[in-house]
């Protein structure tokens, strides 16, 4: 396969195993814990290059590149990450981590604990934003990266690199946060819950021991997926894509009729189910709905952002309902309180909460600039 000059081309994820235990947050203990990761690009001498990517609620390690020369799709983030693009992996060595509790390498409910030899499930641990930080810190450490010019992220990322500033603020000298949050609204912790109640409601749930029965949740994990997917996406965007398009049926006589986007959801909930793990969408739902850094902060997200020492970038979209751009304008607001150096924009897209996932041109143009004012900085 001939790869574009902007991609990354083949790339091999990597999984590193701890031997030592990790205290979470809740005070519960992993044992023998690994993370899954890949890189891009090439470590400077200094070590002084080094940029993480933080992945949303559905995202693991695999963010650019191909796996195999066959890969119909590059890594989900493939636009933003390569030679040339905003992220560009001819200046930054670019690390990107699948969390803890996930299901694509790193140690999660599918994983084999090692007190009982059986798989975790429902068992495995709670985890947290700062966990997983954390468990990021400890990897940089294995690499031997003691600061990263960007810690970047959107959405859950996004709160990711927040907690970076917060809770390692010397090693971080840049922070991206996009279409994030510093806390969910009632109405997402709301979306949450009603997506962890249709998969626990589905009786192949079996409590979480569904590996046990060899079955899966297809049905309520598909719709946990489908409700999602339509929180992601804005009112234009979808009468845009779909309209009332019919795939199927005859609207005069109401029969076996099927819209488009009854279509594109059912395809998307078929998908999702067969490559996400149902114990680890409730978990990671669960991380979002806990995260308030500013809660040990007496609830002032002013005081909990003063030992920051990055600079920052925040980013917004227009029609992101979601994560709207008012939650990014309290982290702002707090940011310039607390005398922090900050550029924030609200970039127009009518895609929703989903637009920090797309190439769209003025978005990469402030993310191209932004980054590459770092490497201007970082080579004088």
């Amino acid at each position: 396969m001939i790869y574009p000059d902007d991609s990354v081309g083949l790339v091999k994820p990597q999984l590193h195993q701890f031997n030592d235990d990790l205290v979470l947050s809740s005070g519960q203990i992993l044992s023998e814990w690994h993370l899954a990761y890949e890189t891009y690009g090439v470590l400077n001498k200094s070590r002084s290059n080094a940029v993480l990517i933080c992945h949303a609620l559905s995202g693991h390690h695999h963010a650019a590149g191909y796996h195999t020369e066959t890969d119909a799709k590059p890594g989900w983030w493939d636009t933003a990450i390569g030679p040339g693009k905003p992220i560009d992996t001819n200046h930054f060595f670019v690390i990107s981590v699948n969390n803890l509790g996930g299901c694509h390498g790193s140690t999660g409910p599918t994983s084999i604990n090692p007190e009982t030899k059986e798989i975790y499930g429902p068992n495995f641990p709670a985890v947290t934003v700062k966990d997983w930080v954390r468990s990021q810190a400890l990897l940089a450490d294995h690499l031997g990266i003691d600061k990263f010019s960007a810690i970047i992220g959107g959405s859950l990322g996004g709160m990711q690199a927040l907690q970076w500033t917060i809770d390692y603020p010397i090693r971080v000298e840049h922070a991206v946060l996009i279409a994030c949050t510093p806390k969910l609204s009632a109405q997402n912790i709301a979306f949450n819950e009603i997506a962890r109640l249709a998969i626990s409601s589905d009786p192949n749930f079996r409590a979480g021991n569904y590996h046990k029965y060899g079955v899966n949740p297809d049905q309520g994990l598909g719709i946990a997926r489908m409700l999602g997917h339509v929180t992601y996406l804005s009112d234009d965007a979808m009468r845009d894509k779909f309209g009332r398009e019919l795939k199927s049926g005859d609207l005069n006589q109401a029969r076996d009729v099927e819209f488009q986007v009854e279509s594109y959801l059912h395809y998307q909930a078929e998908s999702f189910s067969k490559r996400f793990d149902a114990n680890s969408y409730i978990l990671i739902t669960k991380v979002l709905d806990y995260f308030d850094p500013a809660r040990e902060f007496n609830d002032e997200l002013i005081s909990c952002l003063k030992t920051a020492r990055s600079k920052f970038l925040v980013v917004s979209f227009t029609t992101d309902w979601r994560f709207s751009p008012k939650r990014s304008k309290e982290i702002v607001d707090a940011l310039i309180a607390a005398n922090k150096q900050v550029v924030s924009t609200t970039i127009e897209s009518p895609h929703g909460h989903d637009s920090f996932l797309l190439p769209i041109d003025r978005y990469f143009q402030v993310l191209q600039t932004y980054m590459s004012q770092i490497y201007r900085d970082l080579i004088k």
